[in-house]
């Protein structure tokens, strides 16, 4: 794989010449030349069958996010990424509970993603699992989330990002 820049015989070309040579325009004006792949005798495995239907659902959703959800095209801004590329990483990676601390009355959860969390759930559970109390937390601060309550008992949070994906912890 060759990797040009500036070059008038091959700038703004792309596709495939002949059976070997393929061009790609990269998004910062260059262009990469590599030779064609053969997969005419693969055989997939189980595990990678499973994936490819997953990236197709991937595909599905980051084809409309892209359009839809500006936060993508935000992420993208400055980047070689595009706002496709962007929302298809998106699905394919959850959210992460780093912390969850209670201090006082407000319970504070710091959560991550990729992209962005969207939301964060608190519940507060009695002693036998069921919800006393539940609602949405607001962003307070960078990554850390707060909600506010006086009632006492275990806490299960969940977090959701734009693509979906959710993660739960007690």
């Amino acid at each position: 794989m060759a990797k040009v820049k500036r070059n008038v015989l091959i700038e703004g070309l792309s596709g495939t010449i002949g059976k070997n040579l393929v061009f790609r325009q990269m998004k910062d004006g260059s262009t990469i030349v590599s030779t064609k792949q053969d997969f005419s005798n693969r055989v997939f495995s189980e595990g990678q069958l499973t994936h490819q239907s997953r990236f197709q659902e991937a595909v599905a959703y980051a084809r409309t996010a892209a359009k839809t959800n500006p936060i993508y095209a935000e992420t993208a801004k400055g980047s070689m990424k595009t706002a496709y590329n962007i929302a298809l990483s998106d699905w394919f990676n959850p959210p992460v509970i780093h912390a969850v601390r209670r201090r006082g009355e407000v319970i504070e959860v710091e959560a991550t993603d990729n992209v962005a969390v969207a939301k964060v759930l608190v519940s507060v559970l009695d002693e036998e699992g069921n919800a006393v109390e539940q609602g949405e937390a607001v962003l307070q601060e960078n990554q850390v989330w707060g909600y506010r309550t006086s009632v006492v008992g275990r806490i299960r949070v969940e977090v959701w990002d734009f693509a979906g994906n959710g993660v739960r912890e007690e």
